[in-house]
């Protein structure tokens, strides 16, 4: 029978696990230790443990890391990582080191159910959730973990579509007896499934980020199917009364030449937004197969920009990164990985 990982679990789960093999309260704390702060990859490393314990735990448990099978290097210093699953599948992770940050892109599952117009990993359909160990080994596995500042939740799949697994994985990573990051250096990227975003906003701290794309319903819905399941308005309504405190919330909204670029667009986005403390990111489009959509130049990116700024409205541009190894915004997919390269 196939072994259960230790690497992922909560401390709450750990706890039960030492309660089960009847070991000492404190084994729980232990355990989590060498999980998550020091560099190590098996059971047998756990040295403060007795020799027993460590048997005990082999019998049941594999310690659950998984190393990267293939790295890509972009000219602009963005790294893209194929990491395996442990059911064999394959995500991509992009590490993006900037001047004052250094971020990792993290993909939360094997391609997404959700179908967005604009995305690779929509093309690519669904293949099935990571687990909380899936997600956060792509921190732990990354060669450059040492120098990472943020973590977003913008790589493959709709973290909401996986939510309790992403929340498992923000406990470990902010908690103390975890990583201990602080969730201001954590964003989550969703596309809006309501019921399981008000669960995310109260039971975590982290940044959130909503998926825009056009302030129009019939608009949105012809990039975003979801939008005919959860609206737009139903969205933002919920966001003007909830309480954010001081952590940030930001809507991404990607720059399609002649469909979202215009003054009605930008004059609506900053009538809805008003009542919430946000901020815009304007991304570039980066053409997928099969999408008849174009990106809008840059000239146009930066006017729209000015005129949202102008209104009070706080936005920036994304730069785009790894756009030679497909790691920029929208290109994730490991429809091609069928096996080890």
């Amino acid at each position: 029978m196939e072994k259960d990982n230790l690497f992922g679990k909560t401390l709450e789960e750990l706890a039960e696990i030492v309660k089960n093999l009847k070991l000492p309260r404190f084994t729980a704390k232990q355990i989590a230790d060498w999980l998550y702060k020091k560099p190590v990859s098996n059971i047998d490393e756990m040295t403060n443990l007795s020799l027993k314990t460590r048997e005990l735990l082999k019998e049941n448990f594999s310690f659950g890391l998984l190393d990267y099978n293939q790295v890509q290097t972009s000219t602009d210093g963005t790294k893209k990582y194929l990491f395996p699953t442990l059911k064999g599948q394959f995500v991509e992770a992009a590490y993006i080191p900037e001047k004052n940050r250094n971020t990792l892109c993290v993909s939360t599952q094997v391609g997404c159910k959700m179908g967005c117009e604009f995305c690779m990993t929509g093309k690519q359909g669904f293949q099935g959730n990571l687990s909380a160990g899936e997600i956060i080994n792509q921190v732990r596995s990354l060669p450059e973990k040492d120098m990472l500042t943020n973590i977003v939740y913008m790589g493959m799949g709709e973290p909401l579509d996986n939510l309790n697994e992403v929340l498992k994985s923000l406990e470990i990573l902010t908690s103390d007896w975890g990583f201990a990051m602080s969730p201001g250096r954590i964003t989550v990227s969703s596309i809006g499934i309501i019921p399981a975003m008000k669960i995310l906003l109260e039971k975590s701290k982290c940044n959130f980020a909503i998926s825009m794309h056009s302030p129009f319903e019939e608009e949105r819905s012809q990039l975003l199917p979801i939008e005919k399941v959860h609206p737009l308005k139903e969205i933002l309504h919920f966001l003007k009364d909830f309480d954010a405190g001081r952590r940030k919330i930001s809507f991404e909204y990607i720059m399609f030449k002649d469909f979202n670029d215009t003054p009605r667009h930008s004059k609506e986005l900053s009538r809805i937004l008003n009542g919430i403390r946000c901020r815009i990111n304007l991304i570039r489009f980066h053409p997928i197969p099969g999408s008849s959509l174009k990106g809008s130049d840059d000239n146009k990116i930066e006017e729209f920009k000015n005129t949202l700024f102008a209104k009070g409205t706080i936005t920036t541009i994304r730069r785009s990164r790894g756009l030679d190894i497909s790691a920029a915004c929208g290109l994730l997919s490991t429809k091609a990985s069928g096996k080890k390269p």
